[in-house]
C-alpha cells in the first residue's frame, strides 16, 4: 500500500483512500493517536471496500485502542535534523 502525506484542509478530511491504486492519504499534520487512528481507518477502507463507514470507524477506533494501550508510538527515523 502507498501512503502519502499531505495537507487536507481543502478536502476537509483528515484522511483518504483509492482502493483502485492501492493509497492512502494522511493528512500531514496528524500527530499521536489521532495519526494512528486515522491510517487504519484509512488502510481499513482499503482492505475492505465493501465493508460500510460506521464499520471501519468502529473498527479502527478499537484497533487504534489496542495498539495505544500497547504503548504503540510512531517514531521519525529521518536522517538529518
Amino acid at each position: 500500500m502507498k501512503v502519502i502525506y499531505k495537507k487536507l484542509g481543502r478536502e476537509k478530511a483528515f484522511g483518504l483512500s483509492d482502493y483502485g491504486s492501492n493509497t492512502i492519504v494522511i493528512d500531514s499534520r496528524l500527530k499521536g493517536r489521532k495519526h494512528l487512528e486515522v491510517s487504519l481507518h484509512e488502510s481499513l477502507h482499503v482492505y475492505f471496500p465493501e465493508k460500510s463507514e460506521t464499520f471501519i470507524t468502529n473498527t479502527a477506533r478499537r484497533l487504534a485502542n489496542i495498539l495505544w494501550r500497547m504503548n504503540y508510538r510512531r517514531v521519525d527515523n529521518s536522517v538529518g535534523l
